[in-house]
């Protein structure tokens, strides 16, 4: 323990000084900001030797490398290291642990390209690290407009492409950046801030352009997925979520009104891609205000997985989780891309383990998404059945809010699982879940909702008190279901947390996760569920993990930052459970494991 501690100081001391430091408004040379501080040192050899990263790198990433969030388009959250086993876990250490110097919630996994490690935090920050020292390579921060609306302040990462880093700013801006230096090339407005559009997502690069889309479902916005020409930042297409009237879909809505203008169907996790038939995968959110009676009909495309033409930004196909959601169900997170055995059959799957409490198995096309079969994962008590043919859910009208008429509901508002991804293992055949059982809500509509710009369109009636199912031992779990039966395989619970950890599965036989109220970064054996090893952190980790090598060494690396929903969470278990759930220390930071 007191040689982890001292490792962990050096390297926080070791990682103060940058070599450079720029912000939007210039460079500043060294750290200093006054005086002269004359000639920049050179540029250090990891930043010299960047190699550029290619449309056919991220197709088919090196081994080492972890090019885009999830590391490959379908997903997955896998890395095919092995150096890393159930046999040698046990002696995995600190390398190095660096402060971002912001608070809040730190949702980036951090992304890595030939040893540099990019970052991102709150408050329009870039960090870019050298992998094996922590050393700070340069970082930049974009200025928060006077008066912008962040309410939800988090970035979920970068994405690379050529020579460039793109980041989307809070305020719903896309800026492009020199990977080299950190330097902004570019920057496009993605939508407009005042009238409640803000970004939580990190881009997406599919074929040569830029994919965003929009958070802001809470303001009455006009959902969207739009693309950017990545060298010059102009925009190609915009297609939004939410059909005007003659469209497809627009019969979903109430006839004769303007309710499609407001009705949400945000889009604030990057989605997934399919290269052989260029079709995008996004999530969808909310309806706009929350409770459906206030917008009779299916109200499409809300609460969906959306197919996206990345050539045109056509629609191709669409699977709707649950009509009318008024449980503020977001179905944000994308489903990943695997094909699955059914009845002797190999499947072009998608599987998305939604917020509704459903896991859902969809079969991908050039053009429609089919539906092939849905089951809960966690105590579910709002759908009563799932129609076989078409995936239309049968709704228990008793647990469904109403304006005036309060409901209670299982799995509650933040769902059985929320925004942090689930992974899979092509070696397991499994997919990892980060789930959350037992854990109910209770609101119900407040009537007459309007709409003014900017301004939050939600419309629930709360002050009801937290539930949780009569009997529950435990509230956070961690699941592995098999993709060709259908079957869960194995659980590990924790009794007095809920689960926040995105998952990251690899070719060592491993699956790791943070995402708990102890502040513990954890790894399982991925075929038994065995815990083998866990490190504490400052804080807790709700960032997907990654993982890289450099000269043949393998890293694990993960953000500590806890906040935001997850934080809410906890704060609830505390509630319930006075003395039982530790507070959670703020501060975020990168942490970077490997064999000791």
């Amino acid at each position: 323990m007191l040689k982890s501690r001292a490792l962990l100081v050096a390297a926080l001391l070791a990682s103060v000084v940058p070599f450079f430091l720029p912000t939007a408004s210039g460079q500043e040379k060294g750290g200093k900001q006054k005086g002269n501080p004359g000639p920049p040192p050179p540029m250090p050899a990891i930043l010299r030797n960047y190699q550029p990263v290619t449309a056919e790198r991220l197709l088919k990433p090196e081994d080492g490398n972890w090019l885009m969030i999830r590391r490959t388009y379908d997903g997955w959250g896998y890395s095919p290291l092995d150096q890393i086993t159930p046999a040698n876990v046990a002696r995995l250490k600190l390398v190095w642990s660096s402060t971002t110097g912001e608070g809040r919630a730190h949702e980036a996994a951090p992304v890595v390209n030939n040893g540099v490690v990019f970052i991102t935090t709150p408050m329009n920050q870039v960090i870019a690290f050298d992998g094996t020292t922590g050393t700070i390579l340069w970082r930049y921060r974009r200025p928060r407009p006077q008066g912008a609306n962040v309410p939800h302040e988090v970035n979920r990462g970068v994405a690379l492409y050529g020579d460039k880093v793109y980041v989307c700013a809070g305020e719903a801006v896309l800026v492009a950046l020199d990977a080299k230096t950190g330097t902004e090339v570019w920057s496009s407005t993605i939508a407009d801030n005042k009238s409640g559009y803000y970004t939580t997502l990190a881009p997406l690069i599919a074929n040569g352009k830029v994919l965003v889309g929009a958070s802001g479902g809470e303001f009455g916005i006009r959902g969207f997925v739009a693309a950017f020409d990545a060298e010059t930042g102009k925009e190609a297409w915009r297609t939004f979520t939410i059909p005007a009237p003659g469209e497809p879909g627009s019969e979903t809505w109430p006839a004769g009104g303007d309710q499609w203008k407001t009705g949400g169907a945000p889009v604030w996790v990057t989605g997934n891609y399919d290269p052989v038939t260029n079709l995008a995968f996004f999530g969808t959110g909310n309806g706009g205000p929350t409770i459906g009676d206030n917008r009779p009909g299916d109200n499409l495309y809300t609460a969906s997985t959306i197919a996206f033409d990345v050539a045109t930004g056509a629609i191709k196909g669409y699977h709707q989780y649950h009509p009318n959601d008024s449980w503020d169900y977001d179905e944000v997170s994308p489903p990943i891309l695997v094909d699955y055995q059914r009845n002797g059959r190999t499947i072009k799957g998608l599987i998305d383990v939604a917020r509704d409490g459903y896991l859902w198995f969809l079969e991908r096309s050039a053009g429609p998404i089919k539906f092939v079969e849905g089951k809960p994962y966690v105590f579910n008590n709002v759908i009563r059945s799932v129609d076989p043919v078409t995936g239309r859910p049968d709704i228990d009208p008793a647990h469904k809010p109403g304006t005036n008429a309060p409901a209670e509901f299982c799995p509650g508002v933040h769902g059985g699982k929320t925004w942090p991804p689930i992974s899979y293992s092509p070696k397991t055949r499994m997919i990892y879940v980060p789930a959350n059982n037992n854990i109910c809500g209770h609101n119900g509509g407040a009537p007459n909702v309007t709409y003014t710009p900017g301004r939050g369109f939600v419309g629930i009636v709360g002050g009801f008190p937290p539930l949780i199912v009569p009997g529950a031992d435990h509230f956070g779990e961690v699941q592995a279901w098999n993709v060709d039966t259908g079957q869960k395989v194995w659980t590990h619970n924790y009794a007095r947390s809920p689960n926040w950890g995105s998952m990251l599965a690899t070719g060592g036989g491993l699956v790791f996760s943070g995402g708990t109220a102890d502040r513990k970064f954890h790894a399982f054996d991925a075929t038994t569920g065995k815990l083998l090893w866990e490190f504490p952190m400052s804080s807790g980790g709700e960032a997907p993990p990654t993982s890289f090598s450099v000269n043949g060494k393998q890293y694990i690396a993960v953000l500590a930052g806890w906040g935001q929903d997850a934080g809410g969470e906890v704060n609830t278990m505390s509630r319930l459970f006075p003395g039982e759930v530790p507070p959670m220390p703020d501060g975020g930071s990168v942490w970077v494991f490997a064999l000791e």
